[in-house]
């Protein structure tokens, strides 16, 4: 027989990728059995004058006759698949190189009595490149699964040859479409806590080759035109790649990405047909295509509730009419519409329209409750104990016109506010801001009763669209009654002011997350320019520069560190409202102090506020799983003179503990000050949501 005609092809069924969710089609001679589908018994056909074979090792343990039989052929649940009978049958053969039966899923058992605990190990991955197989194994893997509780053999037995299937069918999802796995159950993998040795449980591999692809065919593609090599370019596989199910996947799903990027909105792509041909251990993809027609945006057009008007839809979205069709910019505005607050489901759906090159989108939204009560509960070494209540209307003032009244009572201040935030104000991401608020502060340096009118516009970030580049600016009247004591004689005073001030904000932020960085640097600007009377007018500006960087190294330590910088030009720190000047220390400064406890104090050792700051920190953040420690070391000092001289300064240390949750860290706080003023605390303690910086 000629080569050609001796050649095996077999299109592999998709229990080679079916672990890996991948919707490749596949066939031939060579289908192997899906992990979980019922077996096949084998040719039991026996020779009546051939000598008798050994009996096999079952794996079962005599029955218990209290208890009441089990269906012929069917195992009891236990703890690996619980209310789940499990059919009972021998290991059905695989097929193997050269159209030779591979190796079947099979143990030795050489320990057959007693409840056991017992340690995996799995030999022959040495070589293996796959990427996130070990992983994905541990995650799916039945031993792993029960490791650490007991276990009779028969139990372990079957684990192990469910595990060796298992291990298998990834190693033929990563190309490795030869590799046998034998399983072996006995001999002691070290003791217990009990002292009791552990049962081995070893998983031998032998990979075979790693296949790679022959030909790859994108059928159909060709109608794109001169978008054909972009949209080849990123399906991204090509002849000579390993045939790797997890690459055909991804490549399947930037395929269709890229067709809805470039304008195909009725694109339509076939499943992968993969051949695989085990005597070159190659294989051949075919990717059926159908591009259709480049579609141009039409309208949108409403279904069900409306939550907005169309001119505000308009507005959030970046997809105009007339504009070449992009499906991402769906995607974004789906995403934008679940962030205003007021919308729980969206679906976005392009509808054909009279016209063969324009396509309508229907909105169809399902409104989400529109209030909110929330409240907070908060304590600081220095700031004391605090307790925050709020209730907001997403939709008091539409559209987007948020409305929020907040109520705060704490040791030192109390607090009673209502605020307006106009989402999407004009223009995409463009926030205006209302508030008024009044205000009671009894703080160790100054007791102040204030009241306060502010309004503002403002470039917001947010955890779904991370901004590079925020900005704000606005205006603010204050009047605040302040009380205070001359720093030199310690008399008491009671002062007025009146404040007019016009706050400006920069910022750029090149981090990977908004609430908890890990890689990058931010920085930002805020100066205030201000108009002061008390007595007399006089004007001064305040500016305050922040920057913190960001290192990780390894999987589970990130290194992060601070500074900041803040001077008053233009008056002198003693005739400035006390509200107004700069403080240093607490959590969000230098920790290990108390609240505002850095810098310049009264005779009674109060602290008076300073015109000048500079201040640094640095920590170590370790993370395992969902929790944290966070070593830090902080400094700073507070100065009387417009600039900051760099001199005394206070350094805190000491150890934070942190709670990773899906909306950021908890974050709780000790530090102890190095080099304490009278009067200093000897530790501190703060908690609060998101990291210190």
């Amino acid at each position: 027989m000629s080569p050609v005609a001796s050649r095996r092809r077999a299109r592999s069924a998709c229990a080679a990728i079916v672990l890996v969710a991948c919707p490749v089609a596949a066939h031939g001679q060579d289908a192997p059995t899906t992990a979980g589908a019922p077996q096949s018994l084998p040719d039991m056909t026996l020779d009546p004058h051939s000598p008798m074979a050994a009996m096999p090792d079952l794996g079962v343990d005599w029955p218990d006759l209290a208890k009441p039989d089990a269906p012929l052929g069917i195992l009891p649940p236990d703890e690996t698949s619980p209310g789940a009978p499990t059919l009972f049958l021998p290991p059905p053969t695989q097929p193997g190189a050269g159209g030779k039966p591979a190796k079947a899923a099979s143990s030795r058992t050489t320990e057959t009595t007693g409840d056991r605990r017992y340690a995996l190990a799995i030999e022959g991955l040495g070589d293996v490149a796959a990427d996130g197989l070990v992983e994905r194994f541990d995650a799916l893997s039945s031993l792993h699964q029960g490791e650490g509780a007991l276990a009779n053999v028969a139990q372990i037995d079957r684990r192990a040859r469910e595990d060796a299937d298992l291990l298998r069918e990834l190693l033929r999802a990563y190309g490795y479409y030869d590799a046998e796995v034998d399983a072996r159950v006995g001999g002691a993998a070290g003791p217990t806590l009990s002292g009791q040795p552990r049962l081995a449980v070893t998983l031998s591999v032998t990979a075979g080759p790693a296949y790679a692809f022959r030909s790859v065919a994108l059928p159909g593609l060709a109608a794109a035109g001169r978008d054909e090599q972009a949209l080849a370019h990123a399906f991204g596989v090509k002849a000579g790649d390993p045939v790797n199910a997890d690459k055909v996947t991804e490549g399947l799903a930037a395929l269709k990405l890229a067709l809805g990027q470039r304008g195909y909105a009725f694109a339509t792509v076939a499943e992968p047909d993969i051949t695989v041909d085990h005597d070159t251990h190659e294989a051949t993809l075919s990717l059926a295509v159908e591009p259709g027609r480049v579609m141009h945006f039409g309208a949108y057009r409403f279904a069900g509730k409306r939550v907005f008007g169309m001119h505000h839809l308009l507005r959030i979205s970046r997809m105009k009419p007339g504009d070449r069709y992009d499906a991402t910019r769906l995607d974004d505005l789906r995403r934008a519409l679940i962030q205003t607050g007021l919308v729980s489901v969206v679906q976005l759906t392009p509808i054909r329209t009279a016209d063969p090159q324009v396509v309508d989108v229907e909105a169809r939204l399902e409104p989400a409750p529109p209030r909110t009560i929330a409240g907070q509960l908060g304590y600081g070494t220095g700031e004391g104990a605090s307790i925050e209540i709020s209730w907001q209307h997403r939709n008091l003032l539409p559209p987007e016109g948020a409305v929020t009244f907040r109520g705060l009572l704490g040791t030192q201040e109390q607090l009673l506010s209502a605020q307006l935030r106009r989402g999407n104000f004009h223009d995409r991401d463009q926030v205006l801001t209302g508030q008024v608020a009044i205000d009671h502060q009894n703080r160790p340096a100054y007791d102040a009763r204030t009241l306060t009118l502010a309004g503002g516009m403002e470039r917001q970030t947010n955890i779904i669209w991370q901004k590079k580049w925020t900005w704000s600016y606005g205006g603010e009247l204050i009047g605040s009654d302040e009380r205070d004591v001359i720093a030199a004689t310690g008399q008491p005073r009671r002062r007025t002011y009146f404040i007019t001030a016009a706050p400006l904000s920069l910022a750029y932020d090149g981090t990977d997350d908004l609430l908890n960085p890990s890689r990058g640097w931010r920085l930002s600007a805020h100066v205030s320019p201000e108009v002061s009377l008390q007595g007399s007018t006089f004007a001064y500006v305040r500016i305050q520069l922040d920057g913190s960087a960001y290192q990780p190294v390894g999987d589970h330590l990130v290194f992060a560190g601070r500074l900041r910088f803040g001077s008053i030009q233009g008056s002198s720190a003693d005739r400035i409202a006390p509200t107004r000047r700069f403080y240093s220390g607490g959590g969000g400064s230098v920790r290990g102090f108390g609240y505002q406890k850095i810098g310049p104090r009264d005779i009674d050792n109060d602290p008076v506020g300073g015109a000048s700051l500079a201040e640094f920190g640095l920590e170590a953040r370790i993370r395992f799983g969902n929790f944290g420690i966070v070593p830090f070391f902080d400094g700073g000092n507070l100065y009387e003179q417009s600039l900051p001289r760099f001199t005394g300064f206070r350094y805190g240390t000491g150890l934070g503990f942190r709670y990773y949750t899906s909306f950021g860290p908890v974050r709780v706080d000790v530090g102890t000050p190095i080099n304490p003023l009278p009067g200093d605390s000897r530790v501190a303690v703060y908690v609060s949501l998101g990291q210190a910086f």
